[in-house]
């Protein structure tokens, strides 16, 4: 009785080992469970964050180009209003010599 004895007992430390293991699997995966849920969680705030800042960047960039297009649209214009009035007082100058021949060609 001595064998069958050992024999169980043996069998009941093999049970505790299986049990232990086990239980040490299942904690071991719930941490990894809750490892992947909190990564997962991180990556989102990340992602949320990332895209926060890549959307005031672009309103940024959007700002700065409107900025430096309306000081060129200034500039041109401008230029465009100098040019004009150089344009117009030779205009006017050309037309006063050509009036100016035509009158003289008359008193010829």
């Amino acid at each position: 009785m001595l064998t069958q004895e050992k024999y169980v007992h043996s069998l009941k430390q093999i049970k505790e080992g299986e049990e232990k293991a086990w239980a040490e699997v299942q904690n071991f995966k719930k941490k990894v469970a809750e490892d992947i849920k909190s990564f997962q969680i991180d990556a989102d705030k990340a992602i949320e964050a990332a895209k926060i800042q890549g959307e005031k960047l672009v309103e940024t960039n959007i700002d700065q180009a409107r900025k430096n297009a309306e000081i060129e649209v200034k500039k041109i214009i401008e230029e465009a209003k100098t040019k004009s009035k150089t344009i117009s007082s030779q205009m006017d100058e050309k037309t006063i010599h050509g009036i100016l021949d035509i009158l003289l060609k008359g008193v010829e």
